[in-house]
């Protein structure tokens, strides 16, 4: 099982549009309570899905160019890649079982 990675702005290539298994990019901030309720959910997907999925975690405020090049306009967002395309994107914060359904549409 995998956990969620943290990444900067120079390892975006090759952790999330190089990668051969879909990718789930979590765009958070240390000052979002609405990212703060959804961690532990994150987790759980990582946890739950990580033999199938990779699960990102990007600070915006510490990599703003990630999150402007994948137009990250509110936090909590979600951005699933497969092959290095975006397949779905979502912003704001979600329960433990939409984000379960959602990562089951998208892998």
């Amino acid at each position: 099982m995998g956990g969620v990675i943290k990444i900067k702005d120079d390892q975006f290539e090759t952790e999330v549009l190089q990668e051969t298994k879909p990718v789930l990019v979590y765009f958070w901030a240390s000052w979002c309570g609405p990212c703060r309720l959804m961690s532990p959910s994150i987790d759980a997907a990582a946890e739950q899905y990580g033999d199938r999925l990779k699960i990102i975690k990007m600070e915006v405020d510490a990599h703003p160019e990630i999150a402007k090049q994948y137009k990250v306009e509110g936090v909590p967002a979600l951005r699933f890649f497969q092959k290095g395309q975006i397949v779905k994107n979502h912003e704001g914060a979600i329960n433990k079982q939409k984000l379960f359904e959602m990562i089951e549409e998208n892998i």
